[in-house]
């Protein structure tokens, strides 16, 4: 008979990775905002990179969007912390726009809210009542509509 193997791995011992292994858990290439600040200037002002930001905006992608994902990339990539990130993410936002007009690209900034948003509708109709309401303006009222539950049917539903 033979005995069991108690040296075996840990099942999902093979999707893990030793403590300080990774470029995030170990101390961050920039410390401070103005060594992060310098690092994003160098890098964002190469013509590679100005060529791929191009590109990129062409497609369509907001600069917010494309901001957040250069500078988490540098966070996992351990060039800094994530405060650091969040801190110098402004500025990442006005290089690729300031970049973008240099080259005359028409792009999506990611800061104005978009049109189909049903809450910013909500929102701005609410404001257009108010205001009629203080200039005096009759305002028209909505009928109330309920909606109809439907009840549940089948083998296991409740007995109302």
């Amino acid at each position: 008979m033979d005995e069991p193997l108690f040296d075996a791995p840990i099942p999902g011992q093979g999707l893990t990775h030793e403590l300080g292994g990774r470029p995030w858990q170990s101390p961050p290439q920039y410390s401070t905002v103005d060594e992060a600040v310098d690092y994003y200037t160098s890098r964002l002002s190469t013509p590679e990179a100005t060529s791929q930001i191009i590109d990129i905006l062409k497609m369509g992608i907001p600069v917010t969007s494309l901001a957040n994902t250069i500078q988490m990339s540098s966070i996992m990539d351990g060039k800094h912390s994530i405060d650091v990130g969040m801190l110098v993410l402004p500025l990442i936002v006005e290089v690729i726009m300031y970049i973008a007009e240099q080259e005359g690209i028409d792009y999506d900034d990611g800061l104005t809210d978009v049109k189909d948003n049903k809450t910013n509708a909500v929102i701005l109709e609410n404001i257009r009542t108010q205001m009629k309401e203080k200039a005096g303006e009759p305002t028209e009222e909505k009928p109330v509509v309920e909606e109809q539950v439907e009840e549940p049917t089948g083998l296991m539903a409740r007995r109302a």
